[in-house]
């Protein structure tokens, strides 16, 4: 039963996902083209016009997801030097104990 609800959901994706793999937008079943940085949400170009839209700034998605992407990048590189800087005070503490 699990897998056939899993099944389910993965058609209902792929029925959503429309061609080439893009996202469509649940309530105007359009491309999801834009990113509203107000609301941090993919939106489609229908969307873009309406009240809830208008007076928001808003990219193409594409140049939205590079400059996220960059942004987790650095947060990455932040975490891996604060993990190495922790490592090494353990190493250190462990030697002391020793």
């Amino acid at each position: 039963a699990k897998i056939i609800e899993i099944a389910k959901r993965l058609s209902l994706q792929a029925t959503r996902g429309g061609a080439g793999g893009e996202r469509l937008c649940e309530k105007h079943q359009e491309a999801l083209k834009l990113f509203c940085e107000e609301d941090q949400t993919p939106i489609c170009l229908v969307c873009r016009e309406s009240q809830a839209h208008r007076v928001h700034a808003v990219v193409p998605i594409e140049e939205a997801a590079e400059e996220h992407k960059e942004k987790f990048q650095t947060h990455v590189q932040i975490l891996k030097d604060r993990r190495e800087k922790l490592l090494g005070l353990k190493t250190a503490e462990e030697g002391k104990s020793l």
